[in-house]
């Protein structure tokens, strides 16, 4: 009932409503894709690695000598720091992590017939070739890194081989992996080729993220090789209880300097694995930071308006509202009115807002 007055009125104050449309509209459109923006980055930051995270300390070294005997110098570090008290389980890895930023890819065909395919074609889109990232380490990685396994087995200990000399012939695939190789089929005993090599599939873990992220569909996908370092470099993984972290890698890295002074192990280098990811994702935490402080600015200032608006609006209309209440209007009245004046200001700049937030998405889906 109180719409037809409120429209009339309006048209007498038009460029003031139409700033404070525009202003709503605008502010809207923004915080929508602001707020888009920030579900996108904590589903990024958020995203499992499939590994023991709270559990995992690293330590990577660097050996001097090259004439050493890697397989001896990395059975003597593993004794010495499985001898530490707290420590569950060790490995080491040639170099790469997830989220370490070091990926290793190889490009992977589920059938010889897609091999040749991929070969002539160079992998080209729906070959069914994939190009999973690698990850290799000593026996028990699967362990020390928790993760777990849904179908299949571990590696058995003859079927590790030392370095790239040559191809190791089974492998563990993540799930996601085995979906994009074997849509709708049971992956395990599967062969895939890895150029001319056979690989046979022996096992499958519920997730393992690659050690960059590229995009969703194919983050995780991942295999394990039984391959162990063989270089003078390497990382130390440790499985403990979170507690004992900072303890562990102070007596980690003073045993394997007591081993083999003959190595370099950086101090900024060892940490727990928690403060990797976190360092990985260092941007996108700050993004949102600054998003959600724009955002909110933004909403304030805009708030500011509406409320400045309407007490200059009140003010300018005393004669008014007191007529209103000497032929009975009550206080509610009065305050439904404006409260419906302001609402209607806002209606239109939201309406308007989301227009332009969705034009807006486009844009920044086309060009960002």
């Amino acid at each position: 009932m109180h719409i037809r007055p409120i429209l009339s009125s309006l048209r007498h104050h038009k460029l003031t409503a139409i700033l404070l449309t525009l202003q709503v509209a605008f502010t809207c459109a923004i915080a929508c894709n602001v707020v888009f923006m920030i579900v996108q980055r904590v589903q990024r930051i958020s995203v499992p690695t499939g590994i023991a995270e709270a559990e995992l300390s690293l330590i990577h070294s660097s050996g001097l000598s090259k004439d050493e005997n890697a397989q001896a110098r990395l059975a003597s570090d593993l004794a010495v720091l499985r001898a530490i008290g707290g420590v569950r389980s060790v490995v080491a890895v040639s170099y790469a992590m997830p989220l370490d930023e070091n990926d290793s890819s190889y490009g992977v065909c589920p059938s010889t017939t897609v091999l040749e395919r991929a070969k002539q074609l160079h992998a080209i889109k729906g070959s069914g070739c994939m190009q999973p990232s690698v990850y290799d380490g000593t026996p028990g990685l699967i362990d020390t890194w928790g993760l777990h396994l849904v179908a299949g087995r571990d590696f058995t200990p003859d079927e590790y081989v030392v370095g790239h000399a040559r191809k190791p012939a089974v492998a563990i695939i993540s799930q996601s992996l085995a979906q994009h190789l074997y849509p709708g089929q049971d992956a395990l005993g599967k062969t895939m080729y890895v150029g001319d090599a056979a690989i046979r599939v022996v096992g499958v873990v519920e997730r393992l993220l690659r050690p960059t992220l590229r995009t969703p569909g194919v983050d995780g996908d991942s295999m394990l090789w039984p391959e162990k370092p063989d270089q003078t470099s390497v990382i130390y993984v440790m499985r403990s209880a979170p507690q004992d972290q900072a303890r562990i890698l102070r007596e980690g890295r003073a045993a394997l300097l007591a081993a083999n002074p003959n190595r370099l192990i950086n101090p900024e280098r060892m940490e727990p694995y928690v403060q990797m990811r976190a360092r990985f994702f260092r941007r996108d935490t700050t993004m949102i930071g600054l998003l959600i402080a724009s955002a909110l600015g933004l909403l304030f200032v805009t708030a500011l308006g509406i409320a400045g608006l309407a007490n200059f609006w009140v003010q300018q209309r005393t004669r008014q509202i007191g007529v209103r209440r000497a032929l009975g209007a009550t206080r509610g009245d009065i305050l439904t009115y404006f409260l419906t004046e302001n609402f209607l200001l806002a209606g239109f700049g939201i309406v308007l807002g989301m227009l332009l937030a969705f034009a807006l998405n486009l844009a920044l889906m086309k060009f960002y």
